[in-house]
């Protein structure tokens, strides 16, 4: 399938956004994490283009995108722009369907619980990539006194847990320190680190080390603010959750007692590690399209259901 290429002007930065698929069929936007840009998404691609509207682009920063000159540019505020901004001249006013990936995934929250963008997201599948309010208040034990009493000891746990997981995000916060790993070998080993821990063949990215050092401003603009700083976020799309059981870097618990948040939401749990896209691109492509097809329509003409199945191709 032919792969388009679009700038899209999205204020103070241009992105690179890239369409394929039929012009009539239903839209998928795919959101890419960190360190990657669009070309994670590849592989998932190939398996949904010929019957969907695909688009991904890179986030700014990352790819072919021009990176904001103040690190207030990494804002989840300007993401979620930048969503709109790429769904507005790849979609006009037609309502999609959003997945994100790890930063992706945070970043899409920012749409999916903004109830500006209501309307337009017609369902939302999530991997390895939580709501950062959610999981804020989540981890402090609830959002009220009843869940906070409830949920006191469950958080604690998932909280000990998920602060070894992200032992990165501190390091991450440090001065020049991650810039220079990333400098002296990161970027040139990246492709040996996916091999090595995710069981992935990635081919190497020339922009690698600008996707690296770019993106660090994504946990510098944000993690700290949103930790002490949570809000109450409500989904106004349906929601699914990709969770990889090996995941090193987020775990699964935190997409576990969401309903207060989502409502009834889909929950299913794949054999992989985080960069599922990459190993497993088509049971990730049959997932997204099991819940697409299912809100097609919307929300008026859908219904939600809650499970949670443990992935093998079913």
């Amino acid at each position: 399938m032919i792969r388009d290429t679009l700038l899209v002007d999205a204020g103070d930065v241009r992105l690179a956004a890239y369409v394929s698929g039929p012009r009539d069929a239903p839209l998928i936007v795919l959101v890419h994490g960190y360190p990657d840009s669009a070309a994670v998404w590849e592989p998932v691609r190939a398996q949904l283009d010929s019957r969907y509207r695909v688009i991904s682009y890179d986030v700014r920063g990352a790819g072919a995108s021009e990176a904001p000159a103040t690190r207030d540019g990494y804002r989840i505020e300007r993401l979620a722009a930048d969503l709109c901004a790429v769904a507005n001249a790849a979609c006009g006013q037609q309502p999609f369907h959003l997945v994100g990936h790890d930063w992706g995934s945070i970043q899409s929250w920012e749409a999916v619980t903004d109830p500006q963008f209501k309307g337009r997201i017609r369902s939302f599948t999530s991997i390895s990539g939580p709501c950062l309010d959610h999981a804020s208040v989540g981890l402090r034990g609830g959002h009220d006194a009843h869940d906070k009493h409830r949920m006191t000891k469950r958080s604690s746990r998932v909280g000990i847990r998920q602060m070894l997981r992200s032992w990165y995000i501190f390091f991450f916060h440090l001065p020049w320190l991650p810039e220079l790993v990333w400098r002296m070998g990161g970027a040139r080993r990246w492709p040996l680190w996916l091999r090595v821990t995710e069981r992935v063949d990635a081919s190497r990215d020339p922009m690698q080390m600008r996707n690296a050092i770019n993106g660090l401003n994504l946990y510098r603009a944000n993690v700290i603010d949103k930790l002490l700083h949570p809000r109450a976020r409500h989904a106004h799309a349906p929601v699914q959750f990709i969770v990889p059981l090996h995941d090193r870097y987020v775990g699964p618990e935190l997409s576990v007692g969401q309903e207060s948040w989502l409502g009834p939401y889909d929950r299913v749990e794949l054999d992989a590690g985080h960069w599922v896209a990459l190993r497993e691109p088509q049971l990730v492509a049959a997932n997204i399209e099991r819940f697409v097809a299912r809100h097609l329509t919307g929300p008026g003409g859908s219904v939600t259901s809650s499970f949670n199945a443990r992935a093998a191709g079913e």
